[in-house]
């Protein structure tokens, strides 16, 4: 092969994990490459923030440019009922006094190129429409990876550790053998967009809204700017698939099942393909081996229900890069330096995983729950906003589990343990 070169660091993909790691890592005066095997800007689906991306994006130096952009403001986040009644929203800055309550609608083309771009200002550097195919491993550490090109070119890349970004096409957990499907969380979603759709009046003009349909599936509706709206449909395969798999079929028959929805759509018009993906929800059972790491969706992504694939992916990548830097400058990147980093996350995804499983649960519901605890309504918007890390919910969880089947912490998604 051609093309060998080494670095401190590679990086498999250039999403909002892998450029946050790579911005860090970059700035602290360590040698970069992001591996990206599309080339930016390019589409993606995940548009809404939570407010805690913001010390994330305030710590990459990206916030005053967020503040200038046309992007919507969300404030909140509102449920509406089968019934098209709409509940009281959760207003972000009635709980947490600080400008991270307010956050934004992207879209994710022009955010992660702008993340992208901000880890090349600070030093990393890039080569898109380049697919790694596998991992390199000496002795059993992973020590490089091989890439090809757009064009064929086979290329080789050596560097002490590898930072999986790779998103939900899971380089790593996929050619391990590491990816475990969550057992409860196997739905499908099918979405597009919408022109000139409805928007709720002041505050809640850029409110994120999950309307529930039966059999507990759920519509979002994202505003975006430039009059567009993200919609789509989340349910069982076997009810949305129940009489047809035509994707434009299904979700036309789903917008009458919520009349908020319906109301909201009327006045629009549709336009652009309709997505789909399913399976939505895994873990890898290692979050590192041996000069390797994982991150964002290529370790864990659940269901999109409260919107925290890219705060998780955020969180990730700052939490890897600190963790990688500390390991480089010991010299040391056995995969037990990473211990402490895999116990963070898990524990901040098992909190989000119980309100996941929760709005499913069809014993359950937040509004009752709220009305016979009301004093919890703050640690719900703690796990609304991603304030996931640092607080105890033994007692929200605790009242949920008194309706809701809740799950028992996954065992996996730490280390790998080889010395």
């Amino acid at each position: 092969m051609d093309g060998k070169q080494r670095y401190d660091v590679l990086i498999i993909g250039g999403g909002p994990a892998g450029s946050t790691a790579a911005a860090i890592l970059a700035e602290k005066g360590h040698s970069v490459l992001i591996l990206e095997k599309e080339k930016f800007p390019r589409y993606h689906i995940g548009e809404s923030l939570m407010p805690f991306c913001y010390f994330t994006l305030e710590r990459l130096g990206i916030l005053d440019e967020l503040k200038k952009s046309a992007y919507p403001k969300k404030y909140s986040v509102q449920f509406v009922r089968e019934s098209g009644e709409v509940s009281q929203p959760f207003y972000f800055f009635q709980h947490f006094d600080h400008e991270a309550s307010t956050t934004w609608q992207v879209p994710r083309s022009e955010f992660d190129l702008m993340l992208l771009n901000n880890a090349r200002d600070r030093g990393a550097e890039v080569r898109e429409q380049t697919l790694v195919k596998r991992l390199i491993k000496e002795e059993g550490v992973v020590v490089g990876v091989e890439a090809v090109t757009d064009e064929g070119e086979q290329l080789e890349f050596k560097a002490s550790i590898t930072i999986d970004a790779s998103g939900r096409d899971c380089v790593c957990a996929a050619k391990e053998g590491w990816r475990v499907r969550d057992p409860e969380l196997n739905k499908v979603s099918i979405w597009t967009y919408y022109c000139g759709a409805k928007r709720d009046p002041g505050l809640d003009a850029g409110a994120t809204t999950i309307a529930y349909i039966a059999e507990k599936g759920w519509f979002w509706y994202i505003p975006l700017s430039d009059d567009r709206v993200s919609v789509g449909v989340v349910a069982d395969q076997n009810y949305l698939y129940t009489e047809s798999r035509d994707r434009k079929t299904i979700f036309e028959r789903e917008i009458n099942s919520n009349p908020w929805i319906k109301d909201h759509l009327d006045g629009g018009k549709q336009f652009g393909p309709y997505y789909v993906t399913g399976e939505y929800s895994y873990r890898s059972r290692y979050c590192a081996a041996d000069g390797l790491i994982l991150v964002g969706d290529a370790f864990a992504f659940l269901d999109p229900v409260f919107s925290s694939g890219v705060f998780l992916a955020l969180w990730s990548g700052e939490k890897a890069a600190d963790a990688v830097d500390s390991a480089l400058t010991a010299g040391d990147c056995s995969s037990g330096r990473f211990a402490y980093y895999g116990e963070d996350l898990c524990r901040g995804i098992e909190a989000m995983r119980k309100l996941v499983y929760a709005f499913y649960d069809l014993n359950f519901s937040f509004g009752k729950l709220l009305r016979q605890n009301p004093h919890l309504r703050g640690k719900l918007t703690d796990g609304l906003i991603g304030d996931l890390f640092k607080k105890d919910f033994d007692e929200l969880f605790s009242a949920i589990g008194q309706t809701a089947n809740l799950p028992e912490p996954l065992s996996y998604g730490r280390p790998t343990m080889n010395k």
